[in-house]
Formats: C-alpha cells, sequence, structure tokens
C-alpha cells in the first residue's frame, strides 16, 4: 500500500510537470511566437526569440519524457485493476510520445533553415512556414493516442477503489472530446480554431483533477 501512495506521488508530480511544460511550451512560446497567419511575423519572432523558442523546444521534449515516466507510474498503480487495460493506456502513451518525439524535427528544422544562407531568402522563409504547419499538424496526429489513452485510464480509476469514479467518467468524456477535436482538425481547420478549446474543456479539467488528487491525496488509504 505505501510503495502505492508514493508512486500515485510521483504521478502527481510527474502529471504537474506534463502540465506546466506543456503549456509554457504551447500557450506560451509557441502561441506568442508564431503566427502562420503572418509568415513574415512568425519568422521575425522566432530571429529575435532565438532563445525562448529553443525553450519551447525544451520544454516540449522534456514533457514528452515526463509523460512518458507518468504513464510508467500509472501502469504500476493500476495494472492489479486490469491488466490488459493498463497495458492498452501505457502503450498508447508510447505511440503518442513516439510520434510526438520524431515531430519535434519539424519544430527545430526552422532554427536550422534560419542559420543559413545557401537558399534564396524567400524560398527558406517558405520552408521554416512549411515546418511549423508540418509539426502543428504532426502534433494533432500524436493527440489521436494521447486522447486515446484517456478511455483505459478513465476506465481503470472508475474501477479502482482508490480514485474517485467521477474523475473516471470526466476522463472518458475527454478521451472523446480529444478523439472529436481530432477528426475536425483535419475536416474543418477554421472550424477547430473556434471550438477547439470548448471541445477539450472536460480533458483539461479531468485530467488537472487527477493530477491534484494524485498529489493531495495520493490514493485512499482505507482501501486495499
Amino acid at each position: 500500500m505505501q510503495s502505492k501512495k508514493r508512486n500515485a506521488r510521483i504521478a502527481g508530480v510527474l502529471y504537474l510537470l506534463v502540465i506546466i511544460l506543456g503549456v509554457f511550451a504551447e500557450k506560451y512560446v509557441r502561441t506568442g511566437l508564431i503566427e502562420l497567419d503572418h509568415s513574415e511575423k512568425t519568422i521575425s519572432n522566432i530571429i529575435e526569440h532565438e532563445l525562448l523558442f529553443r525553450l519551447g523546444f525544451l520544454g516540449d521534449l522534456g514533457m514528452q519524457f515526463t509523460y512518458f515516466l507518468l504513464a510508467i507510474f500509472m501502469y504500476s498503480i493500476l495494472k492489479n485493476t486490469c491488466e490488459l487495460t493498463a497495458k492498452t493506456m501505457l502503450l498508447s502513451v508510447c505511440i503518442a510520445v513516439a510520434i510526438m518525439c520524431l515531430n519535434m524535427l519539424n519544430q527545430y528544422a526552422p532554427l536550422l533553415l534560419l542559420s543559413t544562407t545557401y537558399e534564396p531568402l524567400e524560398f527558406t522563409n517558405n520552408l521554416v512556414v512549411f515546418y511549423i504547419q508540418m509539426h502543428s499538424h504532426g502534433y494533432h496526429i500524436a493527440q489521436l493516442f494521447f486522447g486515446f489513452w484517456l478511455l483505459p485510464l478513465g476506465f481503470l480509476i472508475m474501477k479502482s477503489k482508490h480514485f474517485p469514479s467521477i474523475i473516471g467518467y470526466g476522463l472518458i468524456i475527454g478521451c472523446f472530446g480529444y478523439l472529436l477535436d481530432f477528426i475536425i482538425y483535419f475536416l474543418s481547420p477554421e472550424t477547430n480554431q473556434k471550438l477547439s478549446e470548448f471541445i477539450t474543456a472536460p480533458a483539461d479539467i479531468a485530467e488537472i483533477s487527477l493530477c491534484l488528487f494524485l498529489l493531495v491525496a495520493g490514493i485512499k488509504q482505507n482501501n486495499n
């Protein structure tokens, strides 16, 4: 029991790091520097704030590594509830992390392109924007799996005696929200820009709730 409680605390810290690093990289760095509708401004922002762009890159990689560790600790806590479902959860995260890590090459490519003078400026700028767009698309492809992992995770949370069932229900709803967001992104990008924050809100709320529960309570002590 004590080892599970310790692992739950560690998982809570890892979850918090995933949230902090993810918000920093996506909401602060990329949202602040990248404007796909204004390619010249985007390129200027990357050049002027190169260190911040690099920090966002490292933040993303740190988030992905922490996300991988989080899944391992959640597996150790929940595997006795249903081992097959726990393995499905872990495998989903492994696939998501692999896609996101490979996709980071698209995010790093603009730095390499902007540091060379071998190609005409216009061609280089077009390539920079292309790789930034590819990174965005690749991130959403990974969303298929980092959204799906909430389904087995939510099921395990519901069935486990160590967590409030309501968090499990929220995670399952969040899973379908992410999958819907994934579909809309590729079918109608303009619609996705308007609705994405609302569609993924249930997942955000459920994941933050689970993170806080892990940090504050660990796991319920009155159950085996």
